[in-house]
């Protein structure tokens, strides 16, 4: 088994046995994404895809969350517009976009292990994988509408080609946790096991995915995009456009307020 990558800092990886597994490991922070985190998943899911002894790779949180999304307590690393808000277009397009396009043009199978929270952003990437399995404390939120903004990091995309364009408008516009029994009812995830099973039943199918036809799979998963995502970058791009929009409403300001004070938000549409 190979040594983490002593580089990254808020990503682990380890390459055995034909497994590269990426832990996103912020868990004082349920696995919240800032500007770091960005930049250490990618250069992870890189080095996988460069590495030619890994043949599938498995994206699991440290702790007890796979991601809560978006770090909306630390801005200070991230860019920022003249009026100082978060330049959330920048962010998307230089920092998240690409982790997407990365795991979707892999040719590897890429599997999403999830146990409690995958909020926002942290939703996406578990949608963005190719086959997802969820302990049964997990659950999926897009959370975006509570602060005033609009889906991102591809879940516009990779959400209703899961469930259908009525669940999605739910998920998308409610905004409410989706439990993990019920997203596997809906289509939206592969399995759900006991947590204590969790870690033994991901490991046993990433190993059959390592020892199988890696080609094929690469071939099978060119067929998926070219079918259901020929559009990626341009609803990527729609979606860094829409999010610069909303992140400059008054709406957005005070949703981010009412999370940081940890009170119902108070909207007025503008």
């Amino acid at each position: 088994m190979s040594d983490p990558n002593t580089q990254l800092q808020t990503v682990n990886m380890s390459v055995s046995d034909g497994v590269a597994t990426v832990q996103l490991n912020r868990p004082e922070t349920l696995n919240a994404w800032n500007r770091r985190f960005g930049e250490d998943l990618l250069a992870a899911l890189q080095e996988a895809r460069r590495d030619v002894s890994v043949r599938a790779v498995l994206i699991e949180g440290a702790g007890r969350a796979f991601s809560s999304g978006a770090d909306l307590k630390d801005f200070s690393d991230g860019e920022t517009t003249p009026d100082g808000r978060p330049d959330v277009y920048k962010t998307l397009t230089e920092r998240y976009h690409p982790i997407m396009v990365a795991i979707r043009e892999m040719p590897k199978p890429v599997i999403a292990s999830v146990r409690g929270p995958a909020v926002g952003i942290g939703c996406s990437l578990a949608l963005c994988c190719d086959l997802i399995l969820a302990a049964q404390s997990a659950y999926f939120l897009l959370a975006f509408v509570n602060i005033g903004l609009v889906p991102d990091g591809g879940s516009s995309l990779f959400l209703p080609t899961r469930v259908g364009m009525a669940r999605a408008s739910e998920l998308m516009m409610l905004g409410e946790r989706l439990g993990a029994q019920q997203a596997l009812e809906w289509g939206l995830i592969n399995r759900v096991v006991p947590d204590e099973l969790l870690a033994e039943e991901v490991a046993a199918l990433a190993a059959r995915l390592a020892a199988g036809p890696t080609r094929s799979y690469a071939g099978t998963k060119r067929q998926l995009n070219n079918w259901l995502y020929s559009r990626m970058h341009e609803q990527l791009e729609l979606e860094a456009q829409i999010q610069r929009e909303m992140a400059s409403s008054d709406d957005f300001l005070e949703g981010t307020m009412a999370f940081v004070e940890k009170r119902p938000a108070r909207f007025s549409g503008k």
